[in-house]
C-alpha cells in the first residue's frame, strides 16, 4: 500500500513540476513588465541577464521622479540604445554624415566679402536631421567625436564631424527638447564616453554631473538658443546688414536677442607690468563716453599702477579693480607678452553677465554697445581662422577661468600671448565687422596714401602707438620696417580723441610723462 502510494506521489510530482514551471516563468515576466514599467529597480531583467543602472540613467530617473523619459539619441552606440531604452521610449536621430573633404578652413575662411562688393559670403552646408520626423524629447544622449588631432593637446580641436554633432544636438535641444509637464527647466543632455563636447556650445556652468565615461548638463536654453542662431564658422558675419550708400552701413540686430532679462554688462580693459598704456587707457575711456554709452568701464590693473595713475584713470570714468598678473608659459623672459596671460582675468568679473574688451591702445569712434548682445566669443578676425583678441564679446566665468587657467599649460600660443592661446581655447568663433577693431595695418602695395574708411567704429594702433610720436605725423613712418603700420589720418584721428579730454587728463599723455613711464 505504502509503495503504491509512494509512486503515485512520483507520478503526481512529475506531472505538476512541468506546470509550476510555467508559472514561475509568467510570474517573473510579470515582475520584469512592473519593473521596467513602473518601478525602474535598479536591476532590470531582460532575456539575456541582468542591466544596472548606470550613475548617469540613475541621476535623470531621480530628476524624472523615475517616470518614462523621452529620448533622443545622437551618433550614439547600438548598446547605448539597448541600455537606455528601459528607461523610456527611445528614438535614433538620423542624418547625413558631413563631407569627409570638408575642413575647418572651409567654414573659418581668412577673408569674406563683409561689405558684399562682389558677392554675399555663405556657408558649406552641415547636413541636419529632419526635425519635424520627431517628437518632443526630455533628454538628448549623444557621443561626441573626439577630434582629428586629440592626441596632439598643444591644439585646440578643429574637426568638422565634431562640430556637426554639437550642433545636431544643440538645434536638437533647441527644437524638439521639452522638460516634465513642458518646464523648459528640465532638459537634460548626456555625453558619453571620455570626450567633452564644445564648450563653445555646451556652457561648463550647465555641467551638473560628471564621471569618468560621462557628462551631464542642464542647458541655459536661452543662451543655447543664441548660439544656434549664430552661423556655422566665419564665413558670414555673425549678423546682417544693411548697405546705405558708400559710406554708411547699418547692421540688423532684429533677429538677435539677448539671453537675460536685464544683463550686467562692461567694457573692460587691462594694465598690468608697466604705465606704458596709461596714456592709451584714459583716451579709451574718453573716446567711449563721447559715444554716450550706458554701460560700466572696468580697468583691471596690477601693483605696477601708481596712486598717481589710478587717481587718472578713475577721473577718466574707469573702475579700477586690482589684479595679480599672469605669465605667459611660453613667451621668453623680458618679452613685451611676458605677462600678457593676465588678460585671462577678465572671465573674472562674474559681476557682469557680458563684457567687451578692449585692448588699451584702441579709440572707439561710435557707439558699440548693442554689440553687447553677441555671444562668447565674438571677435573680429585676424589672419588665417584666427580672431584678433583686442576687441572681444566674453561671458566672465569662474569655472571657465579655472578652464583656461588649467589649458594654459598644455595649449601653445603661436605668438607666445593670450591671442595665440586664445584661439586654440576657443576654435569656434563668431566673426564681427571688421570696422569694430580696424587695425592700423596696411599691405604693401595696397591703398598706398593709408587712409582709413569713414565707416569705422574703431580703430586698433598696432605700431609704435600715437602717444609715443608728435602729434603733426605718425612716427610709424621713421622707421622703414614700420610703414605698415603707418597712417597719417588714422594718427589723426586718436589726437582728435586726446583733445577732447579735459586738460589734467592730458598731461598723462605729453611726451616728457610718456618717456618718464618708458624707462
Amino acid at each position: 500500500m505504502a509503495s503504491s502510494m509512494i509512486k503515485n506521489m512520483k507520478f503526481s510530482l512529475f506531472v505538476i513540476s512541468p506546470l509550476v514551471a510555467i508559472l514561475l516563468i509568467s510570474a517573473t515576466s510579470r515582475l520584469k513588465d512592473n519593473m521596467i514599467n513602473i518601478s525602474f529597480s535598479a536591476k532590470t531583467f531582460l532575456g539575456f541577464g541582468q542591466i544596472k543602472n548606470t550613475p548617469a540613467s540613475n541621476f535623470l530617473l531621480k530628476e524624472f521622479e523615475r517616470r518614462k523619459i523621452k529620448i533622443a539619441l545622437v551618433n550614439t552606440h547600438e548598446e547605448d540604445e539597448v541600455e537606455w531604452k528601459v528607461h523610456g521610449k527611445t528614438s535614433v536621430i538620423h542624418f547625413d554624415q558631413v563631407p569627409k573633404d570638408r575642413r575647418w578652413e572651409d567654414y573659418f575662411p581668412e577673408w569674406i566679402d563683409e561689405d558684399e562688393t562682389l558677392s554675399t559670403p555663405t556657408c558649406k552646408d552641415i547636413p541636419m536631421p529632419i526635425y519635424d520626423k520627431y517628437d518632443e524629447f526630455g533628454v538628448v544622449i549623444s557621443r561626441v567625436p573626439c577630434g582629428d588631432n586629440v592626441v596632439d593637446q598643444r591644439e585646440g580641436v578643429r574637426d568638422v564631424s565634431r562640430l556637426q554633432v554639437n550642433l545636431v544636438v544643440a538645434n536638437l535641444v533647441v527644437n524638439k527638447i521639452r522638460g516634465e509637464d513642458h518646464d523648459p527647466r528640465q532638459v537634460y543632455v548626456v555625453f558619453l564616453g571620455p570626450c567633452e563636447p564644445m564648450w563653445e556650445i555646451f556652457r561648463c556652468e550647465d555641467l551638473v554631473l560628471h564621471k569618468k565615461d560621462f557628462r551631464i548638463y542642464k542647458p541655459d536654453l536661452r543662451r543655447l538658443k543664441q548660439k544656434v542662431l549664430m552661423p556655422t564658422g566665419t564665413c558670414q558675419l555673425a549678423l546682417p546688414f544693411e548697405k546705405q550708400g558708400e559710406e554708411q552701413i547699418n547692421y540688423n540686430f532684429s533677429k538677435l536677442e539677448d539671453p537675460m532679462d536685464h544683463p550686467r554688462q562692461a567694457y573692460v580693459t587691462v594694465l598690468h607690468s608697466s604705465e606704458t598704456y596709461v596714456c592709451g587707457a584714459i583716451t579709451l575711456a574718453q573716446s567711449i563716453i563721447q559715444t554716450n554709452t550706458t554701460k560700466d568701464l572696468v580697468l583691471l590693473a596690477d601693483k605696477s599702477i601708481t596712486e598717481k595713475s589710478r587717481r587718472a584713470l578713475q577721473t577718466a570714468g574707469w573702475k579700477i579693480k586690482n589684479i595679480d598678473r599672469i605669465r605667459s608659459p611660453y613667451a621668453k623672459r623680458g618679452a613685451y607678452n611676458e605677462w600678457n596671460y593676465s588678460k585671462l582675468r577678465i572671465w573674472q568679473l562674474s559681476e557682469y553677465d557680458k563684457i567687451i574688451f578692449i585692448d588699451s591702445d584702441v579709440i572707439i569712434l561710435k557707439n558699440i554697445d548693442k554689440f553687447f548682445v553677441f555671444p562668447q566669443l565674438s571677435a573680429v578676425g585676424n589672419d588665417k581662422m584666427l580672431f584678433n583678441s583686442g576687441l572681444m564679446s566674453i561671458e566672465p566665468s569662474n569655472c571657465v577661468f579655472k578652464s583656461l587657467m588649467k589649458k594654459r599649460r598644455t595649449l601653445f600660443s603661436y605668438n607666445g600671448g593670450d591671442q595665440g592661446f586664445l584661439n586654440e581655447a576657443f576654435t569656434w568663433w563668431h566673426r564681427l565687422p571688421k570696422r569694430l577693431n580696424r587695425l592700423k595695418f596696411f599691405s604693401p602695395g595696397s591703398n598706398t596714401e593709408h587712409k582709413l574708411p569713414e565707416t569705422l567704429l574703431a580703430i586698433h594702433y598696432v605700431g609704435l602707438k600715437p602717444w609715443t610720436c608728435h602729434r603733426d605725423y605718425d612716427c610709424n613712418w621713421d622707421m622703414p620696417d614700420h610703414h605698415y603700420y603707418a597712417s597719417n589720418s588714422a594718427h589723426a584721428k586718436w589726437w582728435e580723441a586726446h583733445d577732447t579730454m579735459p586738460k589734467r587728463l592730458q598731461r598723462f599723455c605729453g611726451l616728457s610723462q610718456v618717456s618718464t613711464m618708458l624707462k
